[in-house]
């Protein structure tokens, strides 16, 4: 077999994690005594206006979402880096499981005072918002899959969300000028998770072939569900 020589060569590795770069987001709940949960994460994408989250199934945020069956999703920009890491060894259950005690965590109630955050009242949905966030996205659960079903050490440890995003909220500053749905992406600087280190997003390096593609061609039939929920 022919082999093509090239200026750089792989090498096998076994990473602990494989996190090569996500946004953040952090997710709000509703705990049982009505008061809020905030928790930070990176697993997670969109396609349309559903989301996939991926978390750990004995977090104080799964076991929100599976009851409520709705959440919020802040995305923060990477001037929040800070906020998001006073969150980062912080748990909503209490007592601390033990494989979290094992990794440092301690029990916060009050996560978005911790955050130094603000929360903000959802339309659709009983979590709040955060203020501070250029993009809240109420969302509601439709789904629920594990991960790993299949291995033993971690059967049923990780599950998948998807959920169905119902409103969308978004600071004037990142919107594009001159439209009324659209996002910046110059103006969006959104907060990278890469290998448990903080990133932003570098300069633009050129316009994607995709963008010869309206945007609007992109929008389903959820939206037009959207609309139709009321407000709370």
């Amino acid at each position: 077999m022919d082999v093509t020589t090239t200026a750089a060569t792989h090498t096998k590795i076994e990473p602990g994690i494989l996190y090569f770069g996500t946004p953040v987001v952090l997710i709000s709940t509703r705990n049982q005594d009505g008061t809020a949960n905030l928790s930070p994460m990176s697993s997670a994408f969109w396609l349309g206006w559903r989301a996939v989250l991926g978390l750990g199934s004995l977090s104080h945020t799964t076991a929100n979402m599976l009851r409520t069956r709705e959440c919020v999703l802040s995305l923060p920009s990477d001037a929040l880096a800070g906020a998001v890491d006073r969150l980062a060894l912080t748990t909503g259950s209490d007592p601390v499981p033990e494989f979290k005690q094992d990794r440092g965590y301690w029990h916060e109630s009050d996560k978005f005072a911790r955050a130094g955050l603000t929360p903000v009242e959802s339309e659709t949905v009983g979590a709040p918002g955060v203020a501070e966030c250029p993009v809240n996205m109420e969302a509601v659960v439709e789904a629920v899959h594990p991960v790993a079903a299949d291995q033993g050490e971690q059967q049923a440890s990780i599950v998948t969300f998807e959920v169905r995003v119902q409103r969308v909220h978004v600071h004037d500053a990142i919107r594009m000028p001159g439209t009324t749905d659209r996002i910046d992406p110059d103006r969006w600087r959104p907060l990278i998770m890469s290998f448990q280190q903080f990133y932003g997003l570098g300069p633009r390096l050129r316009p994607s072939a995709l963008a010869t593609i309206p945007e609007r061609l992109y929008r389903g039939p959820d939206i037009e569900r959207a609309r139709a929920v009321p407000e709370r």
